[in-house]
């Protein structure tokens, strides 16, 4: 069966699907973190560099800080572990010789450099990607920023929140502007960011295939603005065909109605109506037949146009059971419909738990990390999660003396003058 292959565990390194690949990973907060988490779960080595000292900015994003660990070690949030497990940290200072030394060695045995400064930034350390590519023309070097490379905006910083708004997302997201409580409201969460580390997951694959046939590196230019926006495609397109601007309907669908979310006797249920099939399949179920056989709701056409009355109609009847009644004999009977669950409800789902959507780590230090797993499902070669998220720096010796050979004396020195 394909449960017992998809949650197979005990592959050796060669069996993962990125196993030959190796990243310098010199991003922090959530969009790069995102992406290389993404490649460390399917195997690739990632070399996560660190500002010596306190390390990626969301290690201290908390409460909530992660439970269990030694009270002698700097608190990491739960923030930072939801993005950096299946790596290994190393803390270098950029801002010195000797660190950008260190980077450049790093980079020539690496296939992947992935950096989120602001524009220019690196270039000031020559670790631009002009730079890198002396030092390894195979490199694929991806840059992660608010605004892109170039453009009017490019030089501006910006956060997840800012471009939710500026990429359109909150002018469709709330409730309308003519209701109580109407507005714009930013998802709950940062999507700008968690969509561009997922595109920038697949420009880094796209450019590893690429390389694979051509022997070329490249670079990649990616944008949180380009990202968000791109997020919103069916909206820009009927925008694009319509000349209609899109605007906030809260849980309402433009297209389909009923589609939304409808008061029970002690909560709330989504009911999702996609064909007038469905649409009579819901009435016999809910015992609304007049409904059913009304001519200005046989179509969805009709239904739009008279969606106000037609809700009114089925808010007074879900009121009349309760949520998990409903859920019960409207599922039963092949309605699409669902609960609105919290987090703490997600993962008591019998679904939930059975496809392993959550994945528990521990590190040696004692603090104990649960969170969501991967949702990539492939047969041969599934996602891992050999590594915890780790403490900062915890692998500077074993990385420099591993891979760059540096000795015990260098790597005093490089302590003592604080590089590492």
């Amino acid at each position: 069966m394909l449960e017992n292959i998809f949650n197979q565990s005990g592959q050796g390194s060669d069996d993962k699907a990125l196993s030959n690949i190796r990243v310098l990973d010199l991003t922090r907060i959530l969009a790069g973190p995102w992406c290389t988490q993404n490649l460390a779960d399917l195997g690739a080595e990632i070399i996560k560099v660190e500002r010596p000292g306190n390390g990626d900015d969301t290690r201290a994003w908390g409460p909530p800080w992660l439970p269990g660990q030694q009270k002698d070690l700097p608190a990491d949030s739960s923030y930072y572990s939801a993005a950096n497990r299946g790596k290994r940290s190393v803390t270098i200072d950029i801002t010195t010789e000797q660190g950008q030394a260190l980077i450049k060695r790093l980079a020539r045995i690496s296939d992947v450099f992935i950096e989120n400064f602001k524009v220019g930034n690196l270039k000031k350390y020559g670790l631009d990607y002009e730079s890198i590519r002396k030092e390894n023309p195979q490199i694929i070097y991806c840059s992660i920023t608010g605004f892109g490379q170039d453009g009017p905006y490019s030089h501006r910083p910006g956060y997840d929140f800012v471009f939710q708004g500026m990429g359109g997302m909150m002018s469709i997201t709330g409730e309308k502007d003519s209701l109580p409580g109407g507005g714009p409201q930013k998802v709950g969460i940062a999507l700008a960011d968690i969509m561009t580390g997922m595109y920038s997951t697949i420009a880094v694959l796209a450019a590893i295939n690429h390389r694979n046939k051509s022997g070329k590196g490249q670079y990649i230019d990616m944008s949180l603005l380009d990202c968000i926006v791109a997020l919103g495609s069916n909206q820009i397109t009927g925008y694009f065909s319509s000349g209609n601007v899109p605007a906030r309907m809260g849980n309402a669908h433009m297209s389909l109605v009923p589609y939304g979310v409808y008061p029970t006797l002690d909560g709330h249920i989504i009911i999702a109506i996609g064909n007038d099939e469905q649409w009579q399949r819901y009435c016999s179920v809910i015992d609304r037949h007049d409904l059913a056989s009304d001519e200005d709701f046989t179509k969805v056409t009709g239904r739009i146009v008279n969606r106000e009355r037609l809700d009114a109609n089925l808010n007074q009847t879900m009121q009349t059971r309760s949520s998990a009644d409903w859920l019960e004999v409207l599922e039963k009977n092949g309605v699409p419909c669902g609960p609105i669950n919290n987090y703490e409800q997600v993962f008591q789902n019998e679904q939930v738990i059975h496809r392993k959507l959550k994945v528990d780590l521990e590190r040696e230090d004692g603090a104990r990390i649960s969170a969501a797993a991967s949702p990539l499902r492939l047969t041969s070669t599934p996602p891992t999660y050999d590594l915890p998220p780790p403490v900062v720096g915890q692998h500077t010796d074993e990385i420099l003396q591993q891979l760059l050979n540096v000795d015990d004396g260098e790597l005093a020195q490089l302590r003592k003058s604080r590089v590492i």
